[in-house]
């Protein structure tokens, strides 16, 4: 099965994707991790890359899709794949459906994760990460004995530039203005399934292979 996996800003799409990808047996595929593998193999198309990137500019989205293109046509995408963070925009997903065109094939399912901006600012506001370890806890949902303060290494948390309020509510705008049209998009080739991404992630998960099964996947 190939599938896209679209929501915004703290739907809990990087930990669906590897829930996904493992009951179908595809490579899970982040535009992330394609980017830091041609820079640190020094590609072309990764030298190109970090050009831009040096120089604070975005990537042009035809590296990107080069990218991508050069990963799909790898031997463990050939019977599916799930794409996690790509395509971001309309134009890029119509660059997609011509590149699925050129390697014979399209696009199967796009799972939308629904959650409304309310949660998705509860959820990334009250993370907290520590400044020694590293680990991420949360206020709310998984809070440290003593406030402030580490359960793991003792050292202080502190609320990455990231997860504050007035931040995530430009990250929404951002999506709701480019990457929200996607799921119009979608919808129009009838490829599009909703998923209520609230509530506890096990029960998300579920959702979205019930989903799956109902089309075959």
């Amino acid at each position: 099965m190939r599938l896209v996996l679209v929501g915004p800003p703290g739907a809990g799409k990087g930990t669906q994707a590897e829930f996904i990808a493992a009951h179908l047996s595809v490579p899970k595929i982040s535009t992330g991790d394609i980017f830091r593998a041609n820079v640190s193999q020094g590609t072309p198309l990764g030298v190109e890359a970090k050009r831009y990137m040096d120089a604070g500019k975005l990537v042009p989205d035809e590296v990107t899709i080069n990218m991508v293109r050069e990963r799909l046509a790898e031997p463990d995408a050939a019977e599916g794949f799930l794409l996690d963070g790509f395509p971001r925009t309309t134009p890029q997903a119509a660059a997609l459906d011509k590149l699925l065109a050129d390697l014979g094939t399209a696009m199967d399912l796009v799972l939308e994760l629904v959650v409304d901006d309310d949660e998705v600012i509860r959820r990334l506001a009250g993370r907290r990460t520590c400044r020694g370890c590293g680990k991420i806890w949360h206020v709310e949902f998984d809070a440290t004995t003593r406030d402030g303060v580490c359960d793991r290494c003792g050292a202080e948390l502190f609320q990455r530039d990231d997860d504050k309020p007035e931040t995530i509510a430009a990250r929404l705008r951002e999506y709701a203005e480019k990457t929200a049209p996607l799921v119009d998009y979608y919808g129009a080739q009838g490829k599009l399934v909703g998923i209520d991404a609230t509530g506890p992630v096990e029960d998300v998960t579920v959702r979205a292979i019930d989903a799956l099964r109902s089309y075959g996947g």
